[in-house]
């Protein structure tokens, strides 16, 4: 799943950043698995704990772990799910960083992670799914992720994004994505880790894990065609590979909470809804003047709270008495409170994500050393070479042949400055140069890299 966002994430951004918000994604699963080991596991999943907000560190290091069955997966040792687990957690900091794509130093980023998993998400986690957590007593359903997950790195990116500020040219200049391939690519990833994430939460082969897998593909291919038809519409009447991924991952959102707990039929609701209202939802930055630059808010953030608020009506008795698990279900089996359970959930969630977030990164930028946001001239090479002196795509350079500039960099490309230029293309494989000389615009050809 990592891999899948990075890649996701890089396809989604300017050439310049793509390269380290892979590495992002990647570093954020080696932080967040070292802080598991220390006390993440136990802080979120102690079934020991008896406070309902927050575990004990029975678990620390991993102690009194090894074999024994933890108490939400008795069919399993304690040792693997508390593996399987990590990797919810793992991804979760990594979906948040989107909101500052393209403009976000790396070490405090990576600093971040370790903190905001143990204060943000262990918290709400231990909400979700520890057996004294207050909204798993409350009677909250929550299968697979998402509030912990969704909800949470949904409200974190957007308070990122206000804290931050919005990229250079915001707001005049267009960003589009520079590699539709990476973003196909990402999709693919992740549509199949979460047959894992949702199929692997019933911690067992049975039922209710094959009922989980198959809703979880239904509404990933209902989310993408609804997101794919409305921007038809919307957007000259053409279809957009991005469209149809932007739409697949708001339908595996969506479905994330209730994959354990609703039927077939209506997770063609679930991927038609989300798919939907996730669309629209993207309008927000422009209306708000916020910059979520990977959209993150309105796909995992709007998509979460769907998900959850669809689960109340659609949980079923029978779908949870599959592997045994009793219910009460939600409005279709007439148990009215159902959705106001989610509603409590989802508020939870959003609100201690977004406030607790927003203070953090208002505390990091007043530690020296430790203030988020690149400086100006990083954000106009890229974060690739300012942050990591690494290229994504090392292929072209442009040469001023006129207004007597005697160096040519990639800056001008970022500058949109139109002016007469000789591009030079490079193999990268092999030594030398081999060029096509022409005068061409340097406005046109930031769209090569661009």
């Amino acid at each position: 799943m990592s891999p899948g966002v990075g890649y996701f994430y890089s396809g989604m951004a300017r050439s310049k950043n793509a390269v380290s918000l892979v590495f992002l994604c990647m570093v954020a699963m080696a932080v967040v698995s070292v802080q598991w080991v220390i006390w993440g596991y136990s802080l979120a999943l102690s079934d020991t704990a008896s406070n309902p907000f927050i575990g004990n560190l029975s678990y620390g290091l991993l102690l009194n772990v090894g074999d024994k069955p933890h108490a939400n997966a008795p069919s399993i040792p304690g040792d693997v799910y508390a593996v399987f687990q990590c990797m919810f957690a793992a991804l979760t900091p990594a979906l948040a960083l989107g909101g500052a794509a393209e403009r976000v130093r790396i070490f405090p980023a990576i600093l971040f992670c370790f903190v905001w998993t143990t204060i943000v998400y262990d918290p709400i986690a231990y909400w979700s799914w520890a057996p004294k957590g207050w909204m798993y007593v409350l009677g909250s359903l929550d299968y697979a992720g998402g509030t912990p997950v969704h909800i949470a790195s949904g409200f974190a990116a957007l308070a990122f994004s206000i804290v931050l500020g919005k990229r250079k040219g915001f707001g005049y200049e267009k960003f589009e994505p520079h590699n539709y391939l990476n973003i196909i690519l990402g999709t693919s990833l992740l549509w199949f880790g979460w047959f894992g994430f949702n199929g692997g939460s019933a911690v067992a082969s049975n039922g209710r894990a094959g009922m989980a897998s198959a809703v979880t593909h239904i509404a990933a291919c209902m989310g993408g065609l609804s997101w794919s038809l409305v921007a038809y519409f919307r957007n000259g009447y053409k279809f957009s590979s991005f469209h149809f991924c932007s739409g697949a991952i708001a339908g595996l959102v969506a479905i994330t909470p209730g994959s354990g707990f609703v039927a077939p039929w209506a997770a063609l609701v679930f991927g038609a809804v989300a798919g939907i209202a996730c669309h629209f939802a993207v309008d927000f930055k422009e209306k708000f003047g916020y910059d979520d630059a990977l959209d993150v808010f309105a796909v995992h953030g709007v998509g979460g709270v769907v998900g959850n608020l669809l689960t109340g009506i659609f949980a079923s008795k029978a779908v949870a008495a599959l592997n045994g698990t009793e219910i009460d279900g939600g409005w279709i089996d007439h148990h009215w409170k159902q959705f106001g359970y989610q509603l409590a959930g989802s508020c939870a969630g959003a609100g201690w994500s977004f406030v607790v977030t927003g203070l953090i990164l208002l505390i990091f930028n007043y530690i020296p050393g430790l203030h988020l946001r690149i400086h100006e001239d990083g954000e106009i090479s890229g974060t690739d070479f300012a942050e990591m002196g690494e290229h994504g795509y090392k292929y072209a350079t442009i040469e001023p042949t006129a207004l007597g500039r005697d160096n040519a960099s990639l800056s001008g490309l970022e500058q949109g400055n139109a002016r007469p230029a000789t591009l030079t293309f490079e193999d990268n494989e092999v030594s030398g140069k081999s060029s096509v000389t022409g005068s061409v615009s340097q406005e046109k050809a930031g769209g090569v890299g661009n």
